[in-house]
């Protein structure tokens, strides 16, 4: 028997959280003229491109996509990113992802930048499940969703619709 999928967000409570999202960065962010937004392949970084485009409208801070491609396949870091890390040198970043289940994704994500020195580096995520592992935390959460370990969430981007389910 399939499992059930229960949509908790929809296309239009995505991009209000998205907004929501984005206007809190940029009150964290807002004495800084540039920052870096790092999003992990493959909805992390639609994401990213997302609050990338919402910030830009909002705000007059210069905004640079970096997408993280891990290799989750293997137990540690195992990362490239489109960017040479070294062009964030000395800025905020903002490592994205879909959702925050063990931690361990986005660990690995914030592990790219740690060679290099920053101004502060941000965690952002639209779903976080509070089933942590790893002691990562998240700084902008467009949900928080209490779940237990057996439910899984997924995020889909589509062209016309996006959508977040509970299966």
């Amino acid at each position: 028997m399939p499992k059930s999928r229960i949509k908790i967000l929809n296309h239009t409570q995505i991009q209000q959280k998205i907004d929501r999202m984005a206007y809190q960065i940029w009150e964290d962010c807002f004495e800084e003229k540039e920052l870096v937004i790092a999003g992990i392949a493959s909805r992390g970084y639609v994401l990213a491109e997302r609050l990338k485009s919402v910030l830009e409208k909002i705000s007059k801070i210069k905004v640079k996509l970096v997408r993280i491609t891990l290799n989750k396949e293997i137990d540690h870091l195992d990362a490239e990113t489109d960017v040479p890390v070294e062009k964030c040198r000395n800025k905020v970043i903002i490592v994205v992802d879909d959702v925050l289940n063990s931690g361990r994704t986005l660990g690995y994500g914030l592990g790219v930048f740690l060679n290099i020195p920053t101004r502060k580096v941000r965690t952002a995520v639209l779903v976080d499940r509070s089933h942590k592992l790893f002691p990562i935390s998240t700084d902008f959460a467009g949900l928080t969703v209490s779940t237990v370990s057996q439910e899984h969430i997924s995020v889909e981007f589509g062209k016309k619709e996006d959508s977040v389910y509970l299966s």
